[in-house]
């Protein structure tokens, strides 16, 4: 009857379509016929066949009343399909959900709001059942359209404009449900449909009133009013999709991301760039973090030419990345974040020095993105695994830039000085940041060779503000029981113990670590007292270094090492001969007094203790500018010269040997004055060579067969002679020989080459008469000279200490 057919004729009709129409009373306020309803579900459960059927009668209803716009009888049709889908599970059932998608989409199709939401909900109550068989022909492409256009309501009703944006977003929570758990129909993952599910739920994100309430990892729902807030809600529904995004399309579903922040112009300032990120890396299955690390460096090089506060902006985002998956696992990105890293410093480098002119705001945003650079490398190598991170602080170093040098990715030659030193600089402050809180179990694994040497060049660069830096990066590595902070500051410290100072025992490891390197430290050291650019905090820095030496790494032989390096740095500032200002000259002998202070008591001896303490009362008294708390207050006078005699002003050496020689120590080698090592790093770092040296390298292998002997009637020459020793061996030998006598006479000690010296020196002198038939005149003194005649060479006198020969270094 209210189908508007005559009772003869509704008898004739079909039963499924008798049984629909009696669930429809005549006043649709009354709802729907329970009884009958349950009827019609008896019957569908029975005949299952007859599911599609029914389907497609109510389908027919449903559009007629729609476009009739008896919404009663609309909402009592979407209940009875609603209570079919949950009553019948059957194979059969396909071709009836078939028509009530496309009753659901008749309802989004409406502009009706009623009845959009109407819709939405009976497709969630569909997506949350789950059916005996997948249908892989089914595609929810309308769907998707649809809920994400509800999700940018722009009603002028607020009510309104929310309760349809919060459909939208339930209905794309519902298509994500029934569709990511099928891995044979994922079409859901596919670009365009991710395109349109991401920004809207972003769009509905941003307005979280307090993101960072919720950046954290994922909470249970609240429910109750919360629920009904579309922020909260798309934020929900956010989380759950990364939470089911697998390997192969995690991507697609990050990089939507970026697009919404590009076209909303969201990186500056980045609140909410960084509020979606966390939420990303807390979400996400943590073995695909670096699927979205990677994700952020190609968006940085694909905006390397953007404002820099948008590329602060990306950066700090990448900072809040890695630092959530430096937690976890981040796979092989370690070394990708730190190469394009180091590029956009370059770049950034490039763009401020390359126009002079700019504006100081411009030339500040640049440092801003250089700032950021620096805090996400050190913050991302501090946070990593020790394996890691030694590894990471070979590879920054690797890439400081050093004049005459051309490094992988910083190439010096097109920044100019200014433009290396500002690299130079950033590096080690972001090496600086890795370094911190690095505690290795020896010395040898914080400072290998290959890290060692590249680090301690910047140390003799003509900057202080570098070698401030280098020395600070020192400490981060020696100090492995944290006293560094009880040395802050340089100054007499009355009493040691009351500092509560840690130590263990050296390690043999660490013992055989100096053996091999400590003339290197000592030299650095003691060059880098002698640069007259030096300010309080270099002297400080250089202090502490001492200190620590002591500390971590000093056996006796260590001590006398350094004690010897101590009156050598006082002798620099007594004999002035780098002509370094008074500042200097009295800062240097400051820092003596401060650290054989220390020493003294660090070694307890008594009679080295009484020498010092008397030395610095003298100085109390007759020239304070000689102790640390007068010389770097801001008011000092400086004396006009520093008389040599003063000798009670001075750490003698005779009177040190004589009380270290009482409490059993070796102190033989106190009488040979400390003279650091030349290397290369002098030209590296643009200083002069402290020794500019000739040597004449003559190899002459002894032989036991008379026949050997040259002929004394023979005339031999230089040309003749040099002829013969590059006869005996290959060139590849000779270079490999040279070599190793280099590396030998680096790093042994002085006292082994002199004897070593001393011994063959003998040996070659007889052995070049008898070959040579020279005529020798031995010198007086070690700083005489020795005149050679052989034939029609003549050398002319050269001093004994500048010869060098291949096996015997003498110089």
């Amino acid at each position: 009857l209210s189908a508007g057919v005559c009772c003869c004729c509704a008898a004739l009709r079909p039963r499924y379509k008798r049984l629909v129409d009696n669930i429809f009373p005549e006043d649709p306020k009354d709802g729907l016929v329970k009884a009958d309803m349950e009827k019609l579900t008896f019957y569908a459960v029975s005949a299952p066949e007859k599911l599609d059927r029914i389907g497609a009668y109510l389908a027919e209803r449903l559009s007629r009343d729609v476009v009739r716009h008896r919404y009663g009888y609309v909402l009592i049709a979407m209940e009875a399909l609603d209570q079919l889908l949950m009553a019948c599970h059957s194979q059969s059932i396909k071709p009836f959900v078939e028509s009530f998608l496309h009753m659901v989409a008749k309802l989004l199709e409406s502009g009706e709001p009623k009845l959009q939401v109407l819709g939405t909900n009976s497709f969630v109550k569909f997506a949350n059942i789950e059916e005996d068989t997948p249908s892989y022909h089914r595609r929810y492409d309308f769907f998707v359209s649809r809920f994400s256009a509800m999700c940018h309501s722009c009603d002028q009703d607020p009510e309104v404009q929310t309760e349809i944006r919060i459909a939208g977003i339930r209905g794309i929570q519902g298509v994500v449900r029934k569709t990511v758990n099928d891995e044979l129909r994922a079409t859901i993952w596919e670009p365009q449909h991710m395109d349109k599910i991401v920004p809207s739920l972003l769009f509905n994100m941003q307005k979280i009133e307090d993101i960072d309430s919720r950046t954290g990892p994922q909470s249970s729902p609240t429910g109750g009013v919360k629920e009904e807030n579309p922020s909260v809600l798309a934020e929900n529904c956010f989380r759950e999709l990364l939470g089911r995004a697998t390997y192969g399309n995690m991507n697609n579903a990050v990089r939507p991301v970026f697009a919404h922040l590009d076209h909303h112009k969201l990186w500056d300032p980045n609140e909410f760039a960084v509020s979606c990120f966390k939420i990303i890396m807390y979400s996400i299955q943590a073995q695909y973090s670096h699927h979205v690390i990677q994700e952020i460096l190609g968006h940085l090089d694909v905006r390397k030419r953007d404002s820099p506060r948008v590329r602060a902006g990306i950066i700090q985002v990448l900072l809040e990345a890695v630092a959530i998956a430096a937690k976890g696992s981040i796979g092989p990105t370690v070394l990708e974040v730190f190469n394009t890293l180091l590029k956009h410093l370059r770049i950034s480098v490039d763009l401020e020095l390359g126009d002079r002119r700019s504006s100081a705001s411009k030339e500040s945003d640049e440092r801003i993105v250089q700032n950021a650079i620096i805090q996400t490398i050190g913050f991302f190598g501090s946070n990593l695994p020790d394996y890691q991170r030694s590894e990471i602080m070979m590879f920054i170093m690797s890439k400081v830039p050093v004049l005459g040098t051309t490094s992988q990715i910083l190439d010096p030659s097109h920044l100019g000085d200014l433009g290396t030193r500002r690299i130079q600089i950033m590096l080690l402050r972001s090496l600086l940041m890795v370094t911190s809180g690095y505690k290795a179990t020896t010395i040898s694994n914080a400072l290998p060779a290959p890290f060692l040497d590249p680090l301690l060049s910047p140390s003799l660069m003509e900057d202080s503000e570098l070698r401030q830096l280098v020395l600070e990066i020192l400490h981060n590595l020696i100090d492995r029981h944290d006293n560094r902070a009880k040395l802050r500051g340089i100054r007499i410290i009355p009493d040691v113990s009351d500092l509560k100072i840690k130590r263990d025992k050296i390690s043999r490891q660490d013992v055989s670590f100096m053996k091999k390197h400590g003339q290197q430290l000592y030299r650095h050291i003691y060059l880098g007292c002698k640069e007259e650019d030096n300010v309080q905090k270099n002297f400080e820095l250089l202090f502490t270094s001492l200190a620590l030496t002591t500390i971590e790494l000093a056996n006796e032989e260590v001590v006398i090492d350094l004690i010897r390096l101590a009156i050598a740095l006082q002798d620099i500032a007594i004999i002035n001969e780098d002509n370094l200002p008074m500042f200097n000259r009295c800062g240097v002998m400051a820092l003596v007094a401060a650290y054989l202070n220390f020493l003294s008591q660090m070694i307890a001896v008594p009679a080295f203790c009484q020498h010092v303490s008397k030395v610095i009362e003298t100085r109390s008294v007759e020239a304070s500018y000689f102790l640390p708390e007068t010389i770097f207050k801001d008011k000092c006078d400086l004396p006009k010269s520093l008389e040599k005699d003063e000798t009670d002003l001075f750490f003698l050496t005779n009177k040190i040997a004589e009380s270290l020689g009482g409490s059993g120590y070796s102190v033989e080698r106190l009488s040979v004055p400390y003279v650091p090592q030349v290397t290369d790093e002098d030209r590296l770092s643009r200083r002069k060579s402290i020794v500019d040296t000739v040597s004449l390298q003559v190899d002459i292998l002894p032989g036991n067969n008379t026949e050997d002997k040259v002929d004394n009637t023979e005339e031999i020459t230089f040309e003749a002679l040099k002829k013969a020793i590059d006869n005996n061996g290959l060139e590849e030998q000779e270079k490999e020989k040279r070599r190793l006598v280099i590396e030998k006479f680096q790093k042994a000690p002085f006292e082994e080459i002199a004897a070593q010296c001393e011994t063959k020196a003998n040996l070659l002198h007889d052995r070049l008469a008898q070959i040579l038939e020279l005529t020798i005149r031995p010198p007086p003194s070690p700083s005489g000279t020795m005149t050679i005649t052989a034939g029609h060479a003549h050398y002319h006198s050269v001093p004994v200490y500048e010869m060098k020969f291949p096996d015997l270094c003498v110089y």
